[in-house]
């Protein structure tokens, strides 16, 4: 009898040895299938999730412009990229996750917090985890560089409007001033871009402003639509960080003529055409001549009439060389010789210099429309 008890004994320890011998979870036995570090698919699902995902997050933004900080960096963005950028940046998915899908949904709480929900869905061996989760987005109040400097006046550039030869009119400032709106539309978004002070002074008007590089920039503006020279010069202040910290100061000086006007020059009459880096180009009225010529060359010219006080008149005889018209001063009859390029019209452009009539020849300035 106690031999039989000792061989059925030897063979249920023999049955064991071989169940010991298969796969099953690490953690509770449980048979395949197994995923990971040997764990079934119920303890794989307790130990990891798909993200960590913070209760809390802060951020700023400037209380007085509105732009956010990100990363150490201000910049100018919207809510809902606010939004984007605290979910790339809290979230923390598992090494492991793949095919990974975002939901979200956001609650405004109050002006400071916001509740954003979040749907994530993502792979992890295989095996698809769906989570939601609730992070609370907590505004806090700063003041940007930007703001700090334009409240503390900081500058780094003076842009100085100035003519040559005379006194520029308030029209003329106003134009002048109207193209650095212009300038800063064309230009990417940069928070310097600021005018700290502005105003007229004597002899011209001043703008201060916080970029180099939009003083720079206007400076070209100027110059290609309006002609005239840029003069820079830097100012050191102090030094930060071993380096030399310089104020820009750039001087624009109009030239003291408009394209189209008439200008008093080595003793005959011309025209600017157009304006080039280092001058004008010049048209003469009396004969077909064509010509460059440096500011430098330039500073003896006299304006002795305005385009804005050209006139256009009607022809009422004209021969070859010859045209008889009514004075729009007196209304009597008054005879002009006819310019250079004249070619049978009916109309033409007269400016009045030193008390006589001047026929001028047409460029493309002139307002052609007038013309027939």
């Amino acid at each position: 009898m106690a031999q039989i008890q000792t061989k059925m004994y030897l063979r249920r320890v023999g049955d064991g040895m071989s169940e010991l011998g298969s796969e099953f979870c690490l953690v509770c036995g449980s048979p395949p299938p197994l995923f990971g570090d040997r764990m079934c698919e119920s303890c794989l699902r307790k130990r990891i999730k798909l993200a960590e995902v913070p209760e809390n997050v802060p951020w700023v933004r400037c209380a007085r412009c509105g732009i956010v900080e990100i990363q150490g960096k201000w910049v100018n963005i919207s809510e809902d990229e606010v939004w984007d950028e605290l979910i790339q940046r809290n979230l923390k998915f598992h090494i492991d996750a793949e095919d990974i899908a975002i939901g979200v949904e956001t609650r405004t709480v109050s002006d400071r917090h916001t509740l954003i929900y979040l749907q994530l869905e993502g792979v992890i061996e295989s095996l698809l985890f769906q989570e939601e989760h609730t992070m609370r987005a907590r505004m806090a109040n700063g003041v940007c560089l930007t703001c700090t400097r334009r409240a503390g006046n900081y500058y780094e550039a003076t842009v100085q409007l100035r003519s040559t030869g005379r006194k520029l009119s308030e029209e003329e400032f106003q134009n002048l001033r109207a193209t650095l709106d212009t300038v800063k539309e064309s230009l990417s978004d940069d928070p310097m871009f600021f005018i700290t002070n502005e105003g007229p002074v004597t002899g011209g008007y001043d703008v201060v402003m916080g970029s180099k590089g939009l003083a720079r920039a206007w400076g070209r503006h100027l110059t290609k639509e309006y002609g005239g020279q840029v003069v820079e010069t830097n100012s050191t202040v102090g030094r930060k960080d071993g380096i030399d910290v310089t104020r820009l100061t750039l001087l624009y000086r109009k030239p003291g003529y408009e394209l189209g006007d008439v200008v008093r020059w080595r003793d005959n009459h011309w025209r600017p055409a157009s304006w080039t880096k280092d001058g004008a180009i010049l048209e003469r009225v009396d004969r077909q001549e064509r010509t460059g010529a440096s500011w430098r060359d330039l500073e003896t010219s006299q304006v002795k009439s305005r385009m804005s006080e050209h006139i256009v008149v009607d022809l009422i005889n004209q021969d070859s060389s010859v045209g008889e018209f009514l004075d729009p001063t007196t209304w009597a009859m008054a005879s002009v010789r006819l310019p250079w390029d004249h070619n049978g019209r009916t109309s033409i452009r007269i400016a009045r210099i030193d008390g006589e009539w001047i026929a001028l020849h047409s460029m493309a300035i002139d307002e052609n429309s007038s013309i027939e």
